[in-house]
């Protein structure tokens, strides 16, 4: 069983924010281990703390003047299903003076699954009901992720 991780990088509008996600298999699943900094506090008060984080089907973190990462395609979803049934659907980071930590457990992917797909933290939580993809608002960050660790 292969390993997997992402470098996260802040879009033009928030180059401060920096971390990595890595993707370790257990079981049958993966272990998601997150570790991310650098979000405004205006941001964070915006939304509470909370933010959107998800694996995308695209393949890179481009995209274009109005959406940075918009070649990183909607979530990743084997089967696809309705939002929050994705595979690529993980629970909202929670920031606390700009700083993010998480590990989760999913079995709904191995690291192997999403490598050459894309992780992407966006500016609002996750509300897990509305359609395709939970109104968690525009793309802030985001990480290629990749074989090894």
């Amino acid at each position: 069983m292969r390993a997997a991780y992402a470098k996260i990088k802040g879009s033009p509008q928030y180059p401060d924010i920096r971390g990595i996600v890595s993707f370790l298999p257990m079981l049958n699943g993966t272990v998601v281990s997150a570790e991310i900094y650098g979000v405004t506090d205006e941001n964070s008060i915006k939304a509470n703390g909370f933010k959107g984080f998800h694996i995308h089907e695209g393949e890179s973190c481009t995209g274009t003047k109005e959406d940075a990462f918009s070649d990183t395609d909607g979530h990743y979803s084997k089967t696809k299903s309705m939002h929050p049934q994705h595979n690529g659907d993980l629970p909202p980071l929670l920031f606390t003076d700009g700083y993010a930590w998480m590990q989760v457990y999913t079995g709904r992917f191995q690291p192997e699954d999403i490598i050459g797909k894309t992780v992407v933290l966006h500016d609002m939580p996750d509300d897990f009901k509305t359609q395709p993809a939970g109104d968690s608002g525009m793309k802030i960050a985001c990480g290629e992720i990749m074989e090894g660790l």
